[in-house]
């Protein structure tokens, strides 16, 4: 069976490659500019969300994975933190993050912490 992969970017180019790679590496890939599959992260049952920091609208993507880490239902899956930002190591371990992603990024590690992940 596929890993599920929910996969949650601020830019169409970028989330149109990350979810490309993935998919060729056999994951399900659910991809969004918004956090809408947040909110059916239950019907989805990812094994991994990947979020960036930026997305558009009203929450950051390290508040997205706090309030699924800080939850029972959600607290198992694994969650990837994504952005330019130069302080993503503290970002991703201040929301329980499982791993980061530091853009621009290298298309073999992107598979490896998903890999790693899923």
């Amino acid at each position: 069976m596929k890993k599920k992969v929910v996969l949650i970017q601020d830019d169409e180019d970028i989330l149109n490659i990350m979810d490309e790679v993935l998919k060729e590496e056999g994951f399900d890939v659910t991809g969004s500019l918004t956090i809408d599959p947040i909110e059916k992260i239950d019907e989805i049952e990812p094994d991994v969300v990947i979020v960036d920091d930026h997305i558009k609208g009203k929450k950051k993507g390290s508040a997205v994975i706090k309030e699924l880490k800080s939850d029972p239902e959600t607290q198992d899956v694994s969650a990837v933190l994504t952005s330019t930002s130069a302080d993503l190591p503290e970002k991703a371990k201040a929301c329980k993050a499982d791993d980061y992603i530091e853009k621009p990024f290298d298309i073999d590690h992107l598979i490896e912490v998903v890999k790693k992940n899923a």
